[in-house]
């Protein structure tokens, strides 16, 4: 089924919206929950929850890419999740590493404010598609998805230590590029 039907159907209120859009992405979001939660039970819920949030957010609004729409739901409920989690004890797990790489490169006085987050997003946006492909990839896999470096490396057939480097160049060019649109790192 189309996205475009399929939103139609939550803005019937018709509760097969529900059904088709796990049908169609139910995959996809209990992936992105397991690589971030690596428990079944929390990334189901996470999954289940998205459909919820999904249901009372359509209507009013009107996702232009769903499967992005969908995507950033369950991964910031599986990161809210993770923290509520795992607040005591930060730093060992694969989600506070690449929290921790990251912030390296943004301030965390962005995070707090919608409108700065909207800018830094673009900015974000801007900057990735000035990358190679292949970098671009890398580091959507690496900061999105929370794919490790082995899994990385395993995907492009690349050593570890390519795409470590990698990942360090692309995070130096990001800190470099934000200093130059003017936002605090």
């Amino acid at each position: 089924m189309e996205d475009s039907t399929i939103i139609e159907l939550y803005f019937d209120r018709n509760e097969d919206a529900i059904v088709q859009t796990k049908n169609k992405y139910g995959r996809m979001l209990s992936s992105i929950s397991m690589r971030i939660l690596h428990s079944l039970e929390d990334a189901d819920e996470c999954e289940n929850d998205t459909y919820l949030k999904t249901w009372n957010v359509i209507p009013p609004q009107r996702p232009d890419i769903f499967s992005a729409f969908l995507s950033r739901i369950v991964r910031n409920l599986s990161l809210d999740r993770y923290d509520m989690m795992h607040a005591d004890k930060r730093g060992n797990a694969q989600v506070g590493v690449l929290l921790d790489e990251l912030a390296e490169v943004i301030a965390d006085d962005k995070a707090g404010d919608s409108d700065s987050a909207r800018e830094l997003s673009e900015i974000l946006n801007r900057f990735l598609s000035e990358q190679k492909e292949l970098t671009r990839k890398m580091f959507i896999r690496r900061y999105y998805f929370g794919y490790s470096v082995a899994e990385i490396a395993e995907k492009y057939d690349l050593t570890e230590s390519n795409v470590k480097m990698t990942l360090l160049r692309v995070r130096n060019k990001l800190k470099d590029y934000l200093e130059k649109e003017g936002v605090t790192v």
